[in-house]
Protein backbone atom coordinates (compact mmCIF):
# COMPACT_ATOMS: atom_id res chain seq x y z
CA UNK A 1 0.00 0.00 0.00
CA UNK A 2 2.59 2.45 1.06
CA UNK A 3 4.72 1.91 -2.67
CA UNK A 4 1.29 2.97 -3.96
CA UNK A 5 0.99 5.81 -2.29
CA UNK A 6 4.18 7.06 -3.21
CA UNK A 7 3.61 6.15 -6.85
CA UNK A 8 0.40 7.92 -6.86
CA UNK A 9 2.02 11.39 -4.93
CA UNK A 10 4.89 11.09 -7.92
CA UNK A 11 1.86 11.04 -11.04
CA UNK A 12 0.37 14.10 -8.80
CA UNK A 13 3.56 15.74 -8.97
CA UNK A 14 4.09 15.18 -12.83
CA UNK A 15 0.64 16.05 -13.63
CA UNK A 16 0.74 19.13 -11.54
CA UNK A 17 4.40 19.98 -13.90
CA UNK A 18 2.95 19.69 -17.09
CA UNK A 19 -0.97 20.80 -15.82
CA UNK A 20 -2.49 23.92 -17.44
CA UNK A 21 -4.20 24.58 -14.52
CA UNK A 22 -1.15 25.41 -12.05
CA UNK A 23 -0.74 28.19 -10.34
CA UNK A 24 2.57 27.73 -9.21
CA UNK A 25 4.17 28.15 -12.50
CA UNK A 26 3.06 31.49 -13.69
CA UNK A 27 4.37 32.95 -16.75
CA UNK A 28 5.64 36.74 -17.87
CA UNK A 29 5.64 37.64 -21.70
CA UNK A 30 9.07 37.72 -21.01
CA UNK A 31 9.36 33.47 -21.04
CA UNK A 32 8.24 33.59 -24.41
CA UNK A 33 10.99 35.54 -25.81
CA UNK A 34 12.68 33.23 -28.14
CA UNK A 35 12.51 30.26 -30.17
CA UNK A 36 10.89 27.04 -29.37
CA UNK A 37 10.78 23.20 -30.80
CA UNK A 38 6.93 22.27 -30.70
CA UNK A 39 7.50 18.54 -28.65
CA UNK A 40 4.03 17.95 -28.26
CA UNK A 41 0.62 18.17 -29.75
CA UNK A 42 -2.29 17.90 -27.57
CA UNK A 43 -0.38 14.53 -25.74
CA UNK A 44 1.08 13.47 -28.86
CA UNK A 45 4.82 13.51 -28.72
CA UNK A 46 5.54 15.00 -32.54
CA UNK A 47 7.92 12.86 -34.09
CA UNK A 48 9.61 14.52 -37.25
CA UNK A 49 10.07 12.61 -40.84
CA UNK A 50 13.73 11.79 -41.89
CA UNK A 51 15.24 14.38 -43.21
CA UNK A 52 13.05 17.06 -41.30
CA UNK A 53 13.71 18.59 -37.93
CA UNK A 54 11.08 19.78 -35.12
CA UNK A 55 8.26 22.40 -36.24
CA UNK A 56 9.07 25.58 -34.12
CA UNK A 57 7.70 28.87 -33.31
CA UNK A 58 9.46 32.05 -32.11
CA UNK A 59 8.45 34.99 -30.00
CA UNK A 60 9.52 38.44 -30.47
CA UNK A 61 8.17 40.31 -27.34
CA UNK A 62 9.69 43.51 -28.18
CA UNK A 63 7.54 43.70 -31.59
CA UNK A 64 4.98 41.38 -30.92
CA UNK A 65 6.08 39.18 -33.90
CA UNK A 66 5.96 35.42 -34.34
CA UNK A 67 7.29 33.48 -37.14
CA UNK A 68 8.28 29.82 -37.32
CA UNK A 69 8.01 26.50 -39.42
CA UNK A 70 5.08 24.09 -39.08
CA UNK A 71 6.46 21.19 -40.27
CA UNK A 72 6.55 21.78 -43.75
CA UNK A 73 6.04 25.93 -44.39
CA UNK A 74 7.32 28.89 -42.96
CA UNK A 75 5.05 30.30 -40.20
CA UNK A 76 4.51 34.17 -39.60
CA UNK A 77 1.88 36.44 -37.59
CA UNK A 78 1.60 38.26 -34.39
CA UNK A 79 0.99 38.21 -30.41
CA UNK A 80 -0.48 40.81 -28.10
CA UNK A 81 2.06 41.70 -26.28
CA UNK A 82 0.15 43.35 -23.49
CA UNK A 83 -2.29 40.83 -22.32
CA UNK A 84 -2.19 39.77 -19.06
CA UNK A 85 0.47 37.50 -17.93
CA UNK A 86 -0.18 34.23 -18.95
CA UNK A 87 -2.54 34.78 -21.32
CA UNK A 88 -1.58 34.71 -25.25
CA UNK A 89 -4.03 36.19 -27.96
CA UNK A 90 -2.36 35.03 -31.30
CA UNK A 91 -3.44 37.26 -34.28
CA UNK A 92 -3.92 35.83 -37.83
CA UNK A 93 -1.03 33.21 -38.12
CA UNK A 94 0.35 32.99 -42.05
CA UNK A 95 1.96 30.36 -44.31
CA UNK A 96 3.62 30.38 -46.97
CA UNK A 97 2.46 27.54 -49.63
CA UNK A 98 4.66 24.76 -50.64
CA UNK A 99 3.35 21.77 -50.99
CA UNK A 100 4.99 18.15 -48.87
CA UNK A 101 4.88 15.10 -49.18
CA UNK A 102 3.34 14.47 -45.28
CA UNK A 103 0.99 17.36 -44.58
CA UNK A 104 -0.69 15.94 -41.68
CA UNK A 105 2.25 17.09 -38.95
CA UNK A 106 1.49 20.73 -40.63
CA UNK A 107 -2.42 20.62 -39.86
CA UNK A 108 -2.57 19.40 -36.89
CA UNK A 109 -0.06 22.46 -35.84
CA UNK A 110 -2.11 24.58 -37.31
CA UNK A 111 -5.47 23.73 -35.86
CA UNK A 112 -3.80 23.75 -31.84
CA UNK A 113 -2.36 27.18 -32.65
CA UNK A 114 -6.14 28.08 -33.57
CA UNK A 115 -7.58 26.70 -30.02
CA UNK A 116 -4.28 28.42 -27.74
CA UNK A 117 -5.32 31.19 -25.06
CA UNK A 118 -2.83 30.90 -22.28
CA UNK A 119 0.87 30.00 -21.55
CA UNK A 120 2.63 28.44 -18.44
CA UNK A 121 5.94 27.40 -17.58
CA UNK A 122 6.61 23.29 -16.74
CA UNK A 123 9.35 21.34 -16.06
CA UNK A 124 12.98 21.71 -17.12
CA UNK A 125 12.69 25.27 -19.22
CA UNK A 126 9.60 24.04 -21.53
CA UNK A 127 6.17 26.13 -21.81
CA UNK A 128 3.03 24.89 -22.00
CA UNK A 129 0.85 26.61 -24.87
CA UNK A 130 -2.75 26.14 -23.57
CA UNK A 131 -6.97 26.45 -24.26
CA UNK A 132 -9.26 28.62 -22.71
CA UNK A 133 -10.29 26.17 -19.99
CA UNK A 134 -7.65 23.42 -20.72
CA UNK A 135 -5.76 21.25 -18.27
CA UNK A 136 -3.71 19.53 -20.06
CA UNK A 137 -1.02 21.51 -22.41
CA UNK A 138 -2.50 21.71 -26.50
CA UNK A 139 1.48 22.50 -27.02
CA UNK A 140 4.16 21.30 -25.10
CA UNK A 141 7.45 23.55 -26.35
CA UNK A 142 11.12 23.46 -25.68
CA UNK A 143 13.65 25.66 -26.19
CA UNK A 144 15.74 25.58 -29.54
CA UNK A 145 18.76 28.13 -27.95
CA UNK A 146 20.55 24.98 -26.41
CA UNK A 147 21.26 24.35 -30.04
CA UNK A 148 23.33 26.55 -31.89
CA UNK A 149 26.43 27.57 -34.15
CA UNK A 150 28.53 26.24 -31.58
CA UNK A 151 27.30 22.45 -32.00
CA UNK A 152 28.54 22.74 -36.00
CA UNK A 153 32.39 22.58 -34.52
CA UNK A 154 33.58 19.38 -36.63
CA UNK A 155 34.02 17.47 -39.72
CA UNK A 156 30.82 16.84 -41.65
CA UNK A 157 30.48 13.91 -44.47
CA UNK A 158 27.60 15.63 -46.68
CA UNK A 159 25.28 13.25 -47.86
CA UNK A 160 22.49 14.52 -49.14
CA UNK A 161 22.50 17.84 -51.65
CA UNK A 162 19.23 19.59 -53.50
CA UNK A 163 17.47 16.68 -51.64
CA UNK A 164 19.62 13.64 -54.00
CA UNK A 165 21.80 11.22 -51.72
CA UNK A 166 25.28 11.06 -52.29
CA UNK A 167 26.88 8.49 -52.92
CA UNK A 168 28.89 6.16 -51.27
CA UNK A 169 32.61 5.42 -52.67
CA UNK A 170 33.31 8.31 -54.36
CA UNK A 171 36.69 8.96 -55.56
CA UNK A 172 36.76 12.12 -53.27
CA UNK A 173 33.78 11.92 -50.94
CA UNK A 174 32.24 15.44 -50.53
CA UNK A 175 32.67 16.90 -46.53
CA UNK A 176 32.87 19.99 -44.75
CA UNK A 177 34.41 21.53 -42.03
CA UNK A 178 33.57 24.64 -39.42
CA UNK A 179 35.82 26.15 -37.29
CA UNK A 180 33.91 28.18 -35.23
CA UNK A 181 36.73 30.35 -33.57
CA UNK A 182 37.58 31.51 -36.87
CA UNK A 183 34.51 31.39 -38.47
CA UNK A 184 35.84 29.89 -41.46
CA UNK A 185 34.77 27.10 -43.36
CA UNK A 186 36.80 24.25 -45.70
CA UNK A 187 36.00 21.25 -47.86
CA UNK A 188 35.91 19.00 -50.69
CA UNK A 189 32.51 18.99 -53.20
CA UNK A 190 33.24 16.12 -55.11
CA UNK A 191 35.53 17.16 -57.35
CA UNK A 192 37.51 21.06 -56.07
CA UNK A 193 38.29 22.20 -52.68
CA UNK A 194 36.66 25.00 -51.05
CA UNK A 195 37.66 27.71 -48.13
CA UNK A 196 36.04 30.63 -47.06
CA UNK A 197 34.15 31.89 -43.89
CA UNK A 198 30.52 31.93 -42.74
CA UNK A 199 28.10 34.48 -41.25
CA UNK A 200 25.63 34.49 -38.22
CA UNK A 201 23.41 36.20 -37.12
CA UNK A 202 23.67 37.39 -33.10
CA UNK A 203 19.30 38.11 -33.32
CA UNK A 204 19.06 34.15 -34.62
CA UNK A 205 20.82 31.16 -33.31
CA UNK A 206 20.61 29.21 -36.26
CA UNK A 207 21.22 31.38 -39.10
CA UNK A 208 23.96 30.74 -41.15
CA UNK A 209 25.48 31.18 -44.64
CA UNK A 210 28.33 30.85 -46.83
CA UNK A 211 29.25 34.18 -48.83
CA UNK A 212 32.04 33.84 -51.63
CA UNK A 213 33.40 30.71 -51.09
CA UNK A 214 36.51 30.06 -53.31
CA UNK A 215 37.11 26.73 -54.95
CA UNK A 216 39.91 25.31 -56.98
CA UNK A 217 38.89 24.89 -60.67
CA UNK A 218 39.65 21.03 -61.52
CA UNK A 219 37.95 19.22 -64.14
CA UNK A 220 36.29 15.92 -63.03
CA UNK A 221 34.69 13.20 -65.24
CA UNK A 222 31.44 13.83 -63.25
CA UNK A 223 30.47 16.94 -62.18
CA UNK A 224 27.15 17.23 -61.37
CA UNK A 225 27.39 16.16 -57.59
CA UNK A 226 29.73 19.30 -57.08
CA UNK A 227 27.19 21.23 -58.93
CA UNK A 228 24.61 20.20 -56.37
CA UNK A 229 26.28 21.19 -53.19
CA UNK A 230 27.83 23.96 -54.43
CA UNK A 231 24.08 25.47 -55.53
CA UNK A 232 22.78 24.45 -52.11
CA UNK A 233 25.93 26.04 -50.28
CA UNK A 234 25.12 29.28 -51.64
CA UNK A 235 21.39 29.06 -51.08
CA UNK A 236 21.86 28.26 -47.54
CA UNK A 237 20.34 30.63 -44.60
CA UNK A 238 20.20 28.67 -41.54
CA UNK A 239 20.39 25.06 -39.80
CA UNK A 240 18.82 22.47 -37.41
CA UNK A 241 19.02 19.00 -35.56
CA UNK A 242 17.81 16.35 -37.49
CA UNK A 243 15.44 14.08 -35.67
CA UNK A 244 17.79 11.18 -36.39
CA UNK A 245 20.88 12.87 -35.95
CA UNK A 246 22.97 15.25 -37.94
CA UNK A 247 22.51 18.44 -39.50
CA UNK A 248 20.28 20.24 -41.57
CA UNK A 249 21.31 23.07 -44.00
CA UNK A 250 18.01 25.36 -45.30
CA UNK A 251 17.54 27.33 -47.84
CA UNK A 252 15.09 31.14 -47.12
CA UNK A 253 11.84 28.98 -47.94
CA UNK A 254 12.25 26.36 -45.51
CA UNK A 255 13.11 23.49 -48.01
CA UNK A 256 16.23 20.96 -46.77
CA UNK A 257 19.08 21.38 -49.34
CA UNK A 258 21.62 19.78 -47.46
CA UNK A 259 22.34 16.87 -44.85
CA UNK A 260 25.48 16.35 -42.80
CA UNK A 261 26.32 13.56 -40.73
CA UNK A 262 29.38 13.94 -38.34
CA UNK A 263 32.57 11.70 -40.04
Amino acid sequence: MKRICVYLSMMAVVAALSSCASTKNFAQVSDLSGEWNIIEINGTAVVPVSGQTFPYIAFETNAGRIYGNSGCNRLMGSFDTNAKPGRLTLGQVESTRMMCSDMALEKNVFSALTQVKKYTKLADGQLALCGKSSKRPILVLKSRNSFSVINLESRWKITQAGGEIIPDGMEKQPFLGLNIAEKKVYGNTGCNVINGVFVTDENNATAISFPNLLSTMMACPDMEVERRITKALSEVKTFGRLAEGGIGFYNAAGELILVLVKE
